[in-house]
């Protein structure tokens, strides 16, 4: 309920954080969901997605750059590609043109069960995105663009504040 204290600008901006963060959460389980129906971790999860972004921004990602957005070792990285691929969730393909590079790719299998799964996903969205105008779409799309920006900046910096888990100083 709108309160005479508060502005409606921060009245509003107190509603959309909290269904920002609402929408996160829900996100997360929903996540864990699929996660927990093909026996995937959290962080296999983190970088099925990390492949999936990437395949779709048309710019596939090697294992060293799913590494550092990760924030986990090379080796870490080996044992977690090696269980991917082995479920049939990722396979690794060599660069034509330099074929000590590799890049991950969602593996037709992993790509079927990620389909089949959030497809009625995908129908709400598109029920959600037709009640809107094209230009109330740019608006919403050009406010998230700019919020996960900000969530990724602080991310980051989050992680530059606190010892590094893989390379840990000398005792």
């Amino acid at each position: 309920m709108y309160r005479s204290r508060r502005t409606r600008r921060e009245w509003l901006a107190a509603e959309i954080t909290d269904t920002l963060r609402r929408y996160s959460i829900d996100a997360q389980h929903i996540g864990h969901a699929f996660a927990g129906l093909h026996g995937l971790n959290a962080t296999d999860l983190q970088a099925l997605i990390a492949v999936m972004d990437a395949e779709r921004r048309g710019a596939p990602i090697t294992p060293g750059r799913l590494g550092e957005e990760l924030n986990i070792s090379s080796g870490s990285v080996t044992a977690l590609v090696d269980r991917l691929e082995r479920a049939g969730h990722l396979r690794r393909d060599r660069d034509t043109a330099d074929r000590r590079k590799v890049f991950l790719h969602y593996a037709d299998q992993g790509a079927a069960l990620a389909i089949a799964f959030f497809r009625p996903l995908g129908r709400r969205s598109d029920d959600v995105m037709a009640g809107f105008t094209d230009e109330e779409l740019e608006t919403v799309h050009r406010f998230l663009a700019a919020m996960a920006d900000s969530m990724r900046d602080h991310r980051d910096a989050v992680r530059a504040a606190r010892p590094d888990p893989v390379r840990r100083p000398p005792a």
